[in-house]
């Protein structure tokens, strides 16, 4: 049984696995270890400056012939700089993808066209999604609500992903966001009508993410019921809503009764370091492997899906078994019959 879907097809991929962008956690190694694997490997550079986003997207080139994205966040209040800018980086650099978030991407998706490169837009609605489709989108990532990081969505991805999936075209692929973690999960998305799975907090527990020992052994451990979502940490990026681990500061944070930072006595207070660079209380940098002093003061961003992640694997072989995982679910549905259902050697969730 070989999994197979129109996602594939579209963006010459093996398997319809796509690694989340996963902010400053995610590195060249990861997207490129997940790209080698046959799925569709993401760099987040919103928050690099120019030379590093070259430098990370020559990184990912050197390691794999595969195709892989980068992804930028539109919204203001989260970028550093003018987004043409960095776009016009991250396509000189010769970037075969290109997925945005938390803005419209109607004003970009021509210009990454004319580099030859393709277009994701994450999308929280279905009206979002034929907004993304009538810009000449090639694929829409529906992200819903029990993702983990910044979440654009507040609805949960079983319901979500059918509404986006039924206001898509077949042509362009629909990618499910939030949730998800193992081959079960990719196998119920197929169902629901997506043509593959977007996962950030299973692909953070692996070896090529550069997440803080501590952070992982956390979401190995964590179950869905010790995430919070809400603005606890908004240092960085004001106002967007966000789901973690609970963690002393969140606790602290509700116990207050979720005041904005202005009104949070303890927000200037330094909590750790990073290379010698302070970083104080509620900054939405999660931990990194660089991180010294109160790593648990500090965001561990998780989806609920966290349950779901039992260990800290190389980013292949999470990929192999997100795959097989799936075509087992497959199997066990359809028991007598050929593997021709939804996205198994046949047409993709919608098919």
């Amino acid at each position: 049984m070989s999994l197979h879907t129109s996602l594939c097809d579209a963006f010459g991929i093996d398997h319809p696995v796509v690694q989340a962008p996963v902010g400053s956690v995610s590195t060249p190694e990861l997207a490129a270890a997940v790209s080698a694997a046959g799925g569709l490997g993401t760099l987040a550079v919103t928050w690099r400056d120019l030379a590093e986003t070259r430098a990370a997207v020559a990184a990912i080139r050197d390691r794999t012939d595969a195709p892989f994205a980068v992804n930028l966040v539109l919204d203001d209040d989260a970028r550093e700089r003018p987004t043409g800018e960095h776009l016009t980086a991250c396509l000189d650099a010769g970037a075969p993808l290109v997925s945005f978030s938390f803005g419209d991407p109607a004003s970009y998706v021509d210009r990454v066209h004319d580099a030859g490169a393709d277009v994701l837009a994450t999308v929280g609605s279905a009206d979002e999604a034929r907004a993304a489709v009538a810009a000449g989108v090639d694929a829409v990532v529906a992200q819903g609500w029990e993702a983990g990081g910044h979440v654009q969505s507040d609805v949960a991805t079983t319901a979500l992903v059918p509404r986006v999936a039924d206001a898509t075209p077949e042509d362009v692929p629909v990618v499910a966001a939030g949730g998800v973690a193992d081959g079960r999960g990719l196998a119920a998305v197929l169902a629901l009508g997506a043509d593959g799975a977007w996962l950030g907090t299973r692909f953070v527990a692996t070896e090529e993410a550069d997440a803080h020992e501590r952070y992982r052994e956390r979401l190995v451990a964590g179950e869905a019921t010790e995430t919070v979502r809400g603005t606890p940490f908004p240092k960085g990026w004001p106002g967007q809503p966000h789901r973690t681990l609970a963690s002393p500061a969140t606790e602290r944070w509700i116990a207050a009764g979720r005041p904005p930072v202005a009104e949070r006595d303890d927000a200037d207070d330094v909590v750790a370091d990073l290379d010698g660079d302070p970083l104080e209380r509620y900054v939405d940098l999660p931990p990194l492997s660089g991180v010294d002093g109160s790593v648990e003061e500090l965001p561990h961003y998780a989806g609920q899906s966290v349950g779901g992640v039992d260990a800290v694997a190389p980013a292949a072989a999470v990929v192999a078994e997100l795959v097989e995982g799936a075509e087992r679910t497959l199997r066990s549905l359809a028991p007598d019959r050929d593997a021709d259902g939804p996205g198994v050697d046949g047409p993709d969730g919608r098919g």
